[in-house]
């Protein structure tokens, strides 16, 4: 009885560091190659999908700051789905490779048909060839190989 117990606890927990690093690393790396291609401003961007264009244009670090937490949100949220999706799933954590590429494709896909529209931006398109290709790699390479890889490497055995 202490065995069953003492047992859930630790397979509930073990899913926090590969959730955190996956995440962490994720959205730094994402984080950096919109602040290479877009900006330091990308933050504010960010923000003003909750508060709307005027008050992301004229907020202040405040503002900036909001987005960055709204970005890392965003990551970890996408992390712990990943982790956790492969407690039922056990070949996401298998095959990380190639599975981390496709979670790449499908949160590229969730932010730009679900997020950006229901944000204070509505943003609907239409896409440049170059833009969709170019946020294709970054989610597959930037996003989802470091949770992939996060959970096959740090996950439970």
């Amino acid at each position: 009885m202490d065995t069953a117990t003492s047992s859930v606890p630790v397979a509930r927990t073990s899913l926090l560091r590969p959730i955190l690093v996956g995440g962490a690393l994720a959205g730094t790396f994402d984080l950096t190659s919109a602040f290479i291609t877009f900006g330091l401003g990308v933050p504010r961007g960010i923000a003003g999908g909750l508060l709307g264009r005027q008050a992301a244009i004229h907020g202040g670090a405040g503002t900036w700051i909001l987005g960055v937490v709204l970005h890392y949100f965003i990551a970890y949220s996408a992390a712990a789905i990943y982790c956790l999706s492969s407690r039922r799933l056990g070949f996401l954590k298998d095959h990380w490779l190639v599975c981390g590429l496709f979670y790449g494709i499908a949160v590229f896909l969730v932010m730009n048909l679900v997020v950006l529209p229901l944000c204070a931006y509505h943003s609907m398109g239409p896409y440049q060839y170059r833009d969709l290709v170019q946020g294709l790699l970054v989610h597959m390479l930037i996003i989802g190989l470091p949770i992939s890889l996060s959970l096959n490497r740090l996950g439970e055995r």
